[in-house]
């Protein structure tokens, strides 16, 4: 029995040292954004101070103005496939929204896509825009399509690319939740959260790089790189798990109510939000057409630009 118990000591020792060898190995500081800046803030990058917030964004081309905003995790950086073929006929906004990028935190921590769209539109309002051409990717496409509930008048047309935002799923008389990405459930719980905050394994990341993509080995090392270093901007980790926390108001029943035209684009191998949601979205919006992808998953502008954007063209230049 004494050996047993011995053995087992051993044993929990051994655990509890590779755990601690794991954690002291995946420590991760933050990192100040001046070190980041060479590399992400671009030739046409600029920050712009909209009611306290100091907003990466990237202006591009001329024409009338198409803002391009981003998903959950991501960064302006995912548009550069759409902007260089968009700012040949118009003038492309993307930016990094709070918590995300080089924009980092907020003195204010409010990171719902409902703040995130006031902003937008605040945004819009500094840079003189009275109307302008709206796309969004997954939570950016949440974002969107709020804004085109709020402001109808200022949309001129909606691109929604995997968006979020239909959260419960009506089947008959039976309504259950949508299955949430792992690494949303992940982060949601407060210890694992604290832990991830500081405790950021790359592997992690480029695990769910590799489920986002339709076809996981179009994920490049570079790609990868950029989530990784723009998450551990300082402030972007503790944001994240707040908005998280709370991200908004649902306003799935109000989807019907959006009048203005609406291209839908979606990948049919997305693992994070099913092509089911793009045939709810069209049927929901009355003034849509939908366009599926075969091989691209959650963020097709990143998998497949070319494709993806002249089917963004010729829906904007109609």
């Amino acid at each position: 029995m004494k050996k047993i118990i011995k053995w087992i000591g051993y044993t929990l020792a051994f655990l509890f040292a590779v755990i601690l060898i794991f954690l002291a190995a995946n420590y991760k500081a933050d990192i100040p954004v001046e070190k980041l800046e060479p590399t992400y803030f671009t030739q046409e990058s600029r920050y712009t101070l909209v009611d306290g917030v100091n907003i990466h964004i990237r202006k591009r081309g001329s024409g009338a103005p198409v803002m391009l905003v981003h998903g959950s995790f991501a960064s302006l950086h995912t548009w550069k496939g759409w902007e260089d073929e968009l700012s040949k006929y118009f003038t492309t906004i993307s930016l990094d929204l709070p918590g995300h990028g080089l924009t980092g935190p907020t003195s204010i921590e409010n990171y719902t896509t409902d703040e995130y769209a006031r902003l937008l539109f605040a945004l819009a309002d500094t840079m003189k825009l009275d109307t302008f051409y709206l796309a969004g990717n997954s939570m950016g496409g949440n974002v969107a399509w709020k804004m085109a509930l709020r402001q109808p008048n200022r949309v001129k047309k909606l691109i929604l690319v995997d968006a979020a935002g239909f959260w419960k799923i009506t089947s008959d008389s039976t309504t259950k939740p949508t299955k949430r990405p792992f690494i949303f459930i992940l982060l949601s719980i407060d210890a694992v959260g604290k832990v991830l905050s500081k405790i950021t394994p790359y592997f992690l990341f480029k695990r769910n790089l590799q489920q986002v993509y339709g076809i996981k080995t179009k994920v490049k090392s570079e790609t990868i790189d950029r989530y990784y270093e723009l998450i551990l901007r300082e402030g972007n980790r503790e944001a994240t798990l707040n908005r998280l926390r709370n991200s908004g108001r649902d306003l799935q029943d109000s989807i019907p109510f959006i009048k203005i035209p609406t291209l839908i684009l979606w990948g049919a191998r997305d693992a994070w939000i099913p092509v089911e949601h793009a045939h709810r979205f069209h049927q929901a919006i009355e003034h849509s057409r939908l366009i599926i992808f075969d091989s691209a998953g959650h963020v097709p502008m990143e998998e497949i630009p070319d494709e993806s954007v002249e089917a963004a063209l010729s829906f904007l230049k109609e």
